[in-house]
Formats: structure tokens, sequence, C-alpha cells
């Protein structure tokens, strides 16, 4: 199988070969691998339906929402914003206390994201928030402004001691969100990587509040997708360092859990129907601060694995938190760092 592997020599010779092109001072590329920067902390990314723009969480101060034109690779901030607008759906989001908290400041984080196309040109955006609540937020995001904009309409605070990661929204109304790690859990992290089930997803209507969905308990539930019909559910086990698929709505809940020999974070849907899936592979000399960055395409039917990117620790990027294809790139965010990586995407295939 051949694949995106980026090591030793060939790493010192395939990235001199790259051709730069024109970047902030500080963004020039590495090799074959280009950037976007000018980000905090891109845990995740959103692409929105045109493939002209994508959207980055903020999970690193200072916190942010930021729009990415994907022609010129300029980035725009979203939120936090002056010129916000505030329009409360109270009917959906009649639990939420107000708008998200303004002295929060640099206190503010978005982590997880999900985009719900819309009618119009005017999609909804989940946000996954940390700061003086735990929650997620929502925005509708009209893309039919000269300049395209946030508006905020609600939330869902998060119980306690739930400690949200990623969402996705549900076909029939309402979310599915990942608790990875609960709130105040003495050694949590520690347990958690020993692949201690210490997490599960929940789900939020407006009509019945939050509720666990059952058989979805995983060490470190992580990034969630979930198929067109509702019916299955797809999820990274971070702590146990497995790609899981589980059925919903159906009893007994039927469930596989397959290795991936990495930290898996966040998934996000291939064009070809595939989900794709990004994370971090620890070595044991130097541990997380020396982590190899990884992307896989996993079949959601036959849970065949696919490897895209291995991607070694250096100053420049590290620590792969999420991965989208847009066109003949792959787009690598990260929680650490300004910026998002952009990977000529692999053209042979294989699986293991």
């Amino acid at each position: 199988m051949r694949l995106l592997a980026l090591l030793g020599v060939s790493l010192a010779v395939g990235f001199l070969q790259g051709a730069a092109v024109q970047k902030p001072a500080g963004c020039d590329g590495l090799g074959n691998v280009q950037f976007v920067c000018g980000l905090a902390g891109p845990e995740d990314l959103v692409v929105v339906p045109g493939d002209q723009m994508v959207i980055a969480s903020g999970d690193a101060a200072p916190g942010a929402i930021t729009l990415i034109n994907v022609r010129n690779k300029t980035t725009t901030p979203l939120y936090p914003s002056a010129s916000l607008e505030q329009r409360l759906d109270a009917k959906t989001y009649d639990s939420c206390p107000g708008p998200i908290d303004p002295e929060e400041k640099d206190k503010f984080r978005a982590h997880g994201l999900f985009l719900r196309p819309g009618r119009n040109a005017v999609h909804t955006l989940y946000v996954v928030h940390h700061g003086n609540r735990e929650s997620i937020e929502v925005f509708e995001f009209d893309t039919r402004r000269k300049a395209p904009a946030l508006t905020w309409v609600g939330c869902a605070v998060a119980p306690e001691p739930i400690g949200l990661n990623s969402v996705v929204a549900l076909p029939e109304g309402g979310f599915a969100t990942t608790n990875f790690q609960p709130r105040g859990a003495a050694r949590g992290r520690a347990n958690m990587q020993a692949g201690e089930k210490n997490g599960e997803l929940w789900e939020w209507h407006t009509a019945t509040g939050w509720k666990i969905v059952p058989g979805s308990e995983a060490s470190g539930a992580n990034g969630i997708e979930i198929s067109k019909d509702g019916k299955w559910f797809y999820m990274a086990g971070w702590g146990s360092q497995t790609f899981i698929r589980f059925s919903r709505g159906q009893t007994p809940v039927k469930r596989d859990e397959i290795p991936v020999g990495f930290r898996l974070d966040n998934l996000r849907w291939a064009p070809d129907g595939s989900l794709i899936g990004a994370g971090q592979q620890i070595p044991e000399a130097g541990g997380f601060a020396m982590a190899t960055s990884r992307v896989i395409k996993i079949n959601p039917n036959t849970l065949k694995v696919q490897d895209l990117i291995r991607y070694p620790y250096n100053d420049t990027f590290n620590f792969s938190t999420v991965a989208i294809q847009l066109g003949k790139e792959i787009w690598v965010g990260s929680v650490r760092g300004d910026r998002v990586a952009r990977f000529p995407a692999p053209t042979s295939s294989g699986s293991s």
C-alpha cells in the first residue's frame, strides 16, 4: 500500500521540492505541504456548501470562529465580532439563558463544529463552547451577504459534569454531542488513555432535553458523524484508539469497534462517501510533545481503513485533530498553533 508517509530522508527531500505560494510572513510552505495561517488552535474544520469557504474553530487563546476563503487562503473572524447579531429562537432553545457572556473574552473556546446546510445559502452552525458555561451554541450562517456573517440564535447548556467535544446535527432536528471527559474527574485523562470507558454520546432535543444514547459508552468519546438516514452513528474512541460504529433507534444496539493504532480525534465525510479521520500517534520516546499526525479514510460499510497521511512532528505543524478533503487537497487542522496544513491528496488506494 502506498501512502503519504513523510518520514526520514523523504521528509527533508520531499519538502524542499515543494513550491511556496504567496502567504503572510511566516506562513511559507514546507515542501509540498502548504499552510493557511492567522488562526488560533483550529481544532475542527467544516466545509461550507459550494467548497469555497471553510469554517475553523478556535480551541486556544484567543478563541475564535474563523472563516477561510478557499480560493485566496485569507481568514476573516466570524466570532467574536462587534457586529454580531443576536436573535434567540426561543421556541427551539427555550431553556437557553441568553447569549454567550461577552466578558468571557480570552476564556472563550470554540471546540467541535458542525454545519447543517440550509435553504437559500443560509446554514446552521453548531459550536461546542467552553467558557463561562459548557454548551452547544447555535448560529445562523448567512452566505448571501457580501461579507458572510453569523447570527447567534440559541444554546443548550450541558448538564454537570459533561465535558463536551464534538457535535453533529440530527436529521429530525436537535443534535448529538460527545462527552469526552467529565469535568472535574480525578485522574480522568490517565484512565481514559489506558482505555477506561469514561464518557458517551448524548442527544438533545427541544422537547426532551439531554439524554444518553444507548450503547455509546466509550473511552474518550471524541469525533462524531451520522449517516444521512440517521440510523448509524460513527464515533472516534480517542482513549481506546478505535473507530466505533453503532446503530441508532435499534434494540438491541448493533455496535462494531475496530483498532486504528493511534488516538483518533475528529471524523468528517469525504466526497466519495467514506469517512476521513485524523488524530495523533504518540511515540514512546517524546510522548504527546512529539506526536505524529495521522489521517485515515474509513469505509463506513466494510470498516476497511486506508492510510492517507503520516506526518512526523516538526515545529511548523504538529498534532493533527481534523482532516477534510477539498478537491485535490486534504486540509488538516490542529489544536496547536496558528495554521491549517494543506497536503496533496494521495492518488493511490489501499486498506489495512
